[in-house]
């Protein structure tokens, strides 16, 4: 009984953070989710958590919050995502590579394409015309009416006729 009242005022307090997060208040929603974990950690609170700490720039203890994350639910595929993301921003594109795959095989993982798309982007940096085809198409196929996803296929395409 005790933990499902923990549980409850953790996710209570983790959809405030979210609120604020959404409302561009980060440092209270940092707060929100700390106290979300303290009541009870989850591995969305810690990626969330993560996902505001990068919107300050704080790309190493975003890092370390999905790693935290992904040790409570290896299952959840965001913070793969979230990581892969990360190292995107640093320019750390073939560390960034296995990430996105770890997200691509996660059993709980909504918009399932974002690694996907995310995959794309790093092969057309990187002039991976094929490969970066290759992810786009996936990303159509998981999700047919996203129009960034459409939008990418067809420009790949263009550039490879």
């Amino acid at each position: 009984m005790e933990e499902r009242q923990t549980l409850r005022q953790a996710t209570k307090l983790w959809q405030e953070a979210y609120r604020y997060q959404m409302e561009g208040e980060l440092d209270c929603a940092i707060e929100r989710y700390q106290r979300s974990i303290e009541a009870h950690p989850t591995a969305e609170a810690h990626t969330f958590l993560g996902w505001t700490l990068s919107f300050q720039g704080r790309l190493e203890e975003a890092t370390e919050e999905c790693l935290r994350a992904i040790a409570i639910d290896p299952e959840f595929g965001n913070p793969y995502n979230d990581i892969g993301v990360y190292l995107m921003q640093r320019d750390k594109l073939d560390e960034a590579i296995p990430w996105f795959e770890k997200a691509k095989q996660a059993k709980r993982y909504e918009p399932r394409q974002f690694p996907f798309m995310n995959l794309g982007q790093i092969y057309l940096r990187q002039g991976r015309w094929w490969e970066a085809l290759h992810e786009f198409e996936g990303a159509v196929r998981l999700v047919p009416r996203d129009h960034d996803a459409a939008k990418m296929l067809h420009h790949v395409r263009a550039r490879l006729n």
